[in-house]
């Protein structure tokens, strides 16, 4: 019997918070916490049946009251119960065809070194409507002379004389700010701590506290 090797190309975890902790030349590092996996693999897709090649994989929880029929359905043939977030992943290696089966349970350190690089893919913190200060760093309008009380931090002119008479597209002004999703790359693993699923990088990753994040090579 082939024994065989998966190497997948990410994972799903959930932002746990930061912490910081010291190098080996005793400076600090301020660090990510996230709890990656376990996942399960939900489904193996290969080029006969879906056109390409990828594995998906589901993680969290979740209340099978709150799950759509179509959803249970898909979780029971994974033998497994209803997950809360599901990811594919296209970009992974195996040594033998047929080398990662549904139901396949995923952790963190068969991802992961201490080491590795990876991105880190979440969504950014909903700050609501903002003006131009704070959602584009402009700096406000000139100084607080000749009696501009209130034009502080105004977004100044935005449109030109009678040509062309509009206001350009993709203005930088004030709205609705966060909220969306962040790619951050090249951060780097500097533990993992396999007991608890816990993989420790280094700066900060986009999310709030118990955000879900996808981390990938």
């Amino acid at each position: 019997m082939n024994t065989y090797i998966v190497t997948m190309s990410g994972i799903i975890g959930k932002k746990i918070g930061m912490t910081s902790i010291y190098s080996a030349d005793g400076r600090s590092v301020a660090c990510t916490v996230v709890e990656a996996g376990p996942c399960v693999v939900t489904q193996v897709k290969d080029v006969d049946t879906d056109g390409y090649k990828a594995v998906q994989l589901a993680y969290g929880e979740r209340k099978e009251k709150n799950t759509p029929k179509a959803l249970k359905g898909h979780f029971a043939k994974a033998n497994t119960t209803p997950k809360v977030k599901v990811v594919e992943f296209r970009e992974f290696r195996m040594e033998f065809e047929g080398g990662i089966k549904v139901g396949q349970e995923v952790l963190a350190g068969e991802v992961f070194k201490e080491g590795d690089f990876l991105d880190a893919i979440g969504t950014s913190k909903g700050k609501g409507f903002q003006g131009v200060v704070k959602r584009h760093n402009f700096g406000g309008v000139g100084q607080s002379t000749h009696g501009q009380h209130n034009r502080l931090r105004a977004p100044g002119s935005i449109g030109a004389s009678s040509f062309p008479s509009r206001v350009f597209k993709n203005m930088r002004m004030a709205g609705r700010m966060g909220g969306n999703r962040v790619k951050v790359l090249n951060l780097r693993v500097l533990k993992i701590v396999p007991e608890q699923n816990l993989v420790v990088i280094s700066g900060s990753i986009p999310g709030a506290k118990n955000s879900v994040v996808i981390l990938e090579k």
